[in-house]
């Protein structure tokens, strides 16, 4: 499954990068996120609820970034797993370019499924992850708004 799309945040890229990587600003803009823990500079645990059509489940896994393009573009990699309801894996390019407006964030993502997920269609799925993309940016963009005079 491939998955692509532009947004634009009202931040500079320096500063949307930071809170890319940031786990306070993640937590509260992953839809579904229970925890999110840094493991060290470029690894982090991760507890998310997710309900796709019929299956509801806690997917539990790792992500890894590479930041050695920061803040232009970077990278991300992980896999989790939610038991009997199945398995995700995937990575994911990001482009961070200066606008007038702020921020272009252009992501994408290659991402393959196992499981009960995998029986859902592609179709359900697609629809679920571009649902899933459009919160979390709405709730990254409204977090890095609300916080630039207290975090940034």
């Amino acid at each position: 499954m491939e998955l692509n799309d532009s947004i634009v945040i009202p931040a500079p890229p320096a500063r949307v990068f930071a809170a890319l990587s940031d786990p306070l600003i993640l937590r509260g803009s992953i839809p579904g996120c229970e925890t999110l823990d840094r493991i060290d500079n470029d690894r982090f645990d991760a507890t998310v609820v997710l309900r796709i059509g019929p299956i509801k489940a806690r997917f539990g896994g790792q992500v890894k970034l590479d930041s050695s393009g920061a803040p232009d573009h970077f990278s991300l990699s992980g896999e989790g797993s939610g038991g009997m309801a199945g398995f995700a894996k995937g990575a994911a390019h990001v482009q961070l370019a200066a606008v007038p407006e702020g921020t272009c964030l252009t992501y994408k993502v290659d991402a393959q499924i196992g499981g009960k997920l995998a029986q859902l269609g592609s179709r359900l799925v697609l629809g679920a992850a571009r649902t899933l993309a459009a919160t979390f940016f709405e709730r990254f963009s409204r977090e890095l708004v609300q916080g630039t005079d207290s975090q940034f």
